[in-house]
């Protein structure tokens, strides 16, 4: 097959990316609220492009969006693409929605070429993937997976305080048979899992490439709701030695947790470390007031289960020894997380050679962030995930991915469609 013969419709890109733009923009950028309103245009939006494509269209119970093209033999597992729709607040308009419209474009592509696959190809828009809005990883494809655990049915949204269930029921979809684990993919009719997604990174921007094949995704743990708690004084009249100041305390906390990861990465290992939302009650906060208690979030990620331990293990360590020096308590509340998760070797390389046929210059590389995929490999799935070039970064309104970039990764996941990963 010459690469002449697919060719990925860069109108029909640019005209849906616009859409989503314009219709979940939230300034700045764009936000598209799990279970919500942006979120659900953006599902009808792809049900309506796939309808004029011709493509058979379902729903599972969690709510998450199937739209499949026939292969050559309806009997064979299917390759499932996708990605989310959601996104973080005020966040930008490609991370996830590029997987999406990859798999959109690389089906209609196929149809124009007159290519009929191997085995079905469905595209599927997964639900909730953002755990800012619930603090559940990987919510709609674990649903998807009958993996979910029931007691995230109840867990609230960030913004409403209504649980998962409610806002599922809201939407006339079946929160008791999510609870119940029952799964809408198996390893009996998936052959492999793929998602495109931009990098939300700066090493293909660096390296002036535009496509990444990800070895394996990093796993966390997270603490979103940790408080220090000390004691309100006056900022003038209270000495050094009787002060129990909590964001001094924190700040020591989070000097000497860098300095353990300027350790980890001397020493090879990768790992990142995050404190992405720090701050005082404003309520009694003041200038001329030492605070008396400051709330924070921390974030952990590494590609190694034995890496995340070790920094646990680090974390308890210094704050017990912060707690007994200053006369502050840690509250670190509930941990959540994800585990690390390597992906398919067979399919990456695949990837890779499809990528030198067709002059495609790609890297491999592992995955910070965590991703759909993760819960798809987690299950026993063959799973993938290309990275596409991101300038600025992600989760901000300033994501930029180059069309261009977008063609690239549509082109090279539709001649592995094409070729049924030959």
């Amino acid at each position: 097959m010459s690469g002449t013969e697919i060719r990925i419709d860069r109108a029909f890109a640019e005209r849906l990316f616009d859409e989503l733009r314009t219709r979940t923009a939230d300034e700045p950028g764009v936000t598209r609220v799990a279970y919500g309103e942006g979120e659900q245009f953006a599902h009808d939006m792809v049900r309506r492009e796939a309808a004029a494509l011709g493509l058979s269209e379902a729903v599972d119970a969690a709510g998450n969006l199937y739209v499949t093209l026939p292969g050559a033999d309806s009997a064979l597992p299917a390759w499932v693409v996708g990605s989310h729709l959601d996104s973080v607040p005020h966040g930008g308009n490609y991370d996830g929605a590029a997987g999406v419209l990859a798999g959109l474009a690389a089906v209609k592509a196929l149809r124009s070429a007159g290519i009929t696959p191997a085995r079905p190809v469905t595209v599927m828009v997964t639900r909730a993937e953002e755990s800012c809005w619930f603090p559940v990883s990987y919510l709609g494809s674990r649903a998807a997976l009958g993996v979910l655990p029931p007691e995230s049915l109840d867990v609230p949204r960030s913004d409403t305080g209504r649980t998962l269930a409610d806002h599922m029921g809201a939407l006339g979809l079946q929160p008791d048979r999510v609870r119940r684990g029952e799964a809408w993919l198996t390893s009996a009719n998936v052959r492999g899992f793929i998602e495109l997604h931009i990098e939300q990174g700066p090493v293909l921007e660096g390296a002036d490439l535009p496509v990444g094949l990800v070895t394996a995704i990093a796993g966390s743990f997270r603490y979103r709701k940790a408080r220090c708690i000390g004691e309100w004084g006056h900022s003038g009249a209270v000495p050094r030695s009787h002060r129990r100041d909590a964001v001094v305390a924190l700040a020591e906390l989070v000097t000497t947790l860098d300095r353990v990861w300027q350790e980890m990465t001397d020493a090879g290992e990768q790992a990142t470390i995050t404190f992405g939302e720090v701050g005082t009650d404003p309520a009694l906060h003041g200038f001329s007031k030492i605070p008396g208690e400051v709330a924070f979030c921390l974030d952990v990620r590494s590609g190694s289960p034995a890496c995340l331990d070790f920094v646990h293990a680090r974390l308890l360590e210094i704050v017990g020894e912060i707690e007994s020096r200053r006369n502050v308590q840690f509250d670190l509340g509930q941990r959540t997380g994800s585990t690390p998760t390597a992906l398919d070797a067979q399919l990456r390389g695949s990837f890779a050679r499809i990528a030198g046929r067709n002059g495609i210059a790609a890297i491999e590389m592992p995955s910070g962030a965590g991703h759909d995929t993760a819960a798809f490999a987690l299950a026993g799935v063959p799973s993938a995930l290309i990275f596409l070039r991101n300038q600025n970064g992600s989760h901000n309104p300033d994501e930029s991915m180059r069309i261009e970039d977008f063609i690239t990764g549509a082109t090279l996941l539709a001649h592995f469609l094409a070729v049924d990963g030959q």
